[in-house]
């Protein structure tokens, strides 16, 4: 099954995967302690917004992951104090879905040691919650959060268990894993 861009997250750690039909040449980088999804140096020129972001952010302990540009101002928002509930959702609704052929839905999470929440914004929803378990939420067909087995506990198995996931069109995967740090993972094509 085909389920896109999807994030898993649960308390302590999480997941973020790349899965595309349609720009596979992907990879994501390490910059200065944020994951970038980045086009491969042997990619065609695009001029898609939406296929270059940042991924990962740390902010006070706390790890963000997300699909697209709305890492940026989530982050932000949990740097000045909001709650991830609120950082969240207040990113979400004020970018809203993506506005390509598919109204691509945006899907984001905070994980903390202790406490994870997920976030989804679709066309017809936004839905943010805070969850106790593993959790998944993806672009397309799994667009409502739900308990997943997801059975890592580091950032290096949270990274390979996402990219090796029985979903279709792998691409990369970062994973994430909160204790006293934040610790980042990633597995890019070339890499599996």
């Amino acid at each position: 099954m085909y389920i896109g861009r999807f994030i898993v997250v649960g308390p302590g750690v999480g997941a973020y995967r790349v899965s595309s039909r349609s720009f596979p040449n992907r990879q994501i980088v390490e910059r200065d302690g944020t994951l970038t999804v980045t086009p491969t140096p042997d990619a065609p020129e695009t001029d898609n917004p939406y296929i270059a972001y940042n991924c990962v952010r740390e902010s006070d302990g706390r790890a963000v992951l997300g699909n697209g540009s709305h890492v940026d101002p989530i982050t932000e928002k949990l740097d000045m104090g909001y709650p991830a509930r609120d950082a969240l959702a207040t990113a979400l609704l004020s970018l809203d879905y993506e506005k390509d052929d598919y109204d691509t839905p945006r899907v984001a999470g905070v994980v903390g040691a202790e406490a994870a929440t997920v976030g989804i914004v679709r066309r017809d929803a936004l839905l943010v919650e805070e969850v106790s378990e593993p959790t998944l939420v993806a672009t397309y067909e799994e667009d409502d959060p739900r308990a997943f087995d997801f059975e890592a506990a580091t950032a290096d198995a949270a990274a390979r268990e996402a990219y090796d996931a029985d979903f279709e069109h792998a691409v990369c995967a970062a994973g994430i894993s909160v204790d006293d740090t934040v610790e980042t993972s990633v597995v890019n094509g070339d890499d599996a």
